[in-house]
């Protein structure tokens, strides 16, 4: 099962890993270092998931997913070193689905990955 994931990670080493490890598991990847560039790949492409950052240099990851989710029906996965997530941001309101801490463990990110349908199989349900 093939899946078509933005991956919104500023770290160029921890960007580069991340797609790489996707990839090799057989995902469609599309990757972006700032909020402005995951806009731009949200406006002209559809994932069926979002994996990203929290701490971006241009805003929040959490604003990044919020945008995802508003445009597509798609799986919103955080990305966070220990305690990120903002104290005003409330784990009942925020936008992710799924929250991984770095450095990411593959078998856990494996274990989320095999609970998200491709675009063309939600449709179809």
């Amino acid at each position: 099962m093939t899946l078509h994931i933005l991956v919104v990670e500023s770290h160029g080493d921890t960007r580069r890993v991340l797609t790489g490890l996707l990839g090799h598991f057989g995902h469609s990847i599309s990757a972006a270092d700032t909020v402005k560039s995951a806009r731009a790949f949200l406006k002209v492409k559809r994932f069926d998931a979002v994996i990203s950052d929290i701490g971006l240099p241009d805003g929040s990851g959490c604003d990044v997913m919020r945008e995802a989710k508003r445009r597509q029906r798609l799986t919103a996965i955080a990305l966070t070193n220990c305690n990120e997530l903002p104290a005003r941001e409330p784990r009942s309101n925020a936008p992710f689905d799924f929250q991984l801490s770095k450095p990411v463990d593959c078998a856990e990110l494996r274990g989320v990955l095999a609970h998200i349908e491709p675009a063309g199989e939600k449709a179809a349900a």
